[in-house]
């Protein structure tokens, strides 16, 4: 049987997983701070090293296996659904410069012989996988990293939108005139319920910088700033999900991504938020779960979608 990697890009760290069928075999993990490597460097040294990166990484696992026919990439930022081009991210401002030459899959595609390579929305990627191990047929997608990423999948269809922008719910303004954010707008959601909006929250409480895991540990520990940040950080999302839900009203909502291990200190006034601000039809017909994949769903739904069948 054939295999297929699938590759998850997350802030810090690329994940690359073989898979066979849906079946996680072996997988690798690759430390790689894009954000800090387009601030510290010009945009075209700066994406000349996370091309090398992401290279080098799928190098080191094909030495590993040989008979991998197809692979998938999971990217954050705005990907053309026709040409798979990389638009831009708003976490990589560097990729808006009109000089580099964003096409990652003809970048790519000469060095390996695979039969094919396909680039998607690291967090559509991610709804992917949650929809081959959930239930539901329509489901979406919410992931809480260092950013927050959505992706919306339709009757076991992915949904990009005609440009590759769909589902962009980080960027869903629930603090009018808040927290400056990389798209250039204020008050976005992943300014408030993100990692590093956690640590953004609790850093303007008390002058202490501390990362999400060591204010979630506080938190549960009884400190109040910390027990507030994740507050705000669940109303924030509440708001979110559900002014998407009154646009595309499907049955089901995963959240995911490292900050969802904290879901505990977010769930209760998640939940109070979202009863409020769902119209009432909705209410109590959502599922709203948190991701059993840990960290997986992003390589598992690259991986399937870049050997599912094109349309």
């Amino acid at each position: 049987m054939s295999k297929t990697i699938g590759i998850d890009i997350g802030g810090t760290n690329f994940r690359v997983g073989v898979f066979e069928a849906e079946k996680l075999i072996d997988e690798d993990r690759f430390q790689a701070n894009f954000s800090t490597i387009f601030k510290q460097n010009s945009p075209t040294k700066a994406w000349h090293t996370i091309v090398h990166l992401i290279a080098d990484g799928i190098v080191s696992v094909l030495k590993q296996h040989q008979d991998v026919s197809h692979i998938g990439i999971g990217f954050p930022g705005f990907i053309d659904p026709k040409t798979q081009c990389i638009s831009e991210s708003p976490n990589l401002p560097g990729l808006k410069d009109a000089q580099l030459d964003k096409d990652l899959l003809a970048i790519l595609s000469p060095q390996y012989q695979i039969k094919e390579i396909h680039i998607e929305n690291d967090a559509l990627a991610a709804a992917y996988g949650e929809y081959c191990v959930n239930e539901s047929h329509s489901l979406l997608y919410f992931g809480l990293g260092t950013g927050v990423g959505g992706g919306m999948v339709i009757c076991g269809m992915a949904f990009t939108g005609m440009h590759g922008m769909a589902m962009e719910v980080g960027h869903i303004i629930v603090h009018p005139g808040g927290r400056l954010c990389g798209c250039g707008n204020h008050g976005c959601v992943e300014q408030y319920a993100s990692a590093t909006a956690v640590e953004l929250s609790y850093y303007e409480a008390t002058k202490q910088n501390a990362s999400a895991i060591t204010i979630a540990k506080l938190a549960h520990q009884g400190d109040q700033h910390a027990k507030q940040a994740f507050q705000l950080a669940g109303e924030s999302l509440a708001i979110a999900i559900a002014h998407t839900l009154k646009v595309v009203d499907v049955p089901t909502v995963v959240i995911g991504g490292g900050l969802s291990e904290a879901w505990d200190l977010m769930q209760k006034p998640f939940d109070t938020t979202l009863e409020a601000n769902l119209i009432p039809v909705l209410r109590g017909k959502i599922n709203v779960m948190t991701s059993t994949l840990n960290d997986t769903a992003g390589m598992l739904g690259a991986a399937a979608l870049a050997i599912k069948p094109k349309h």
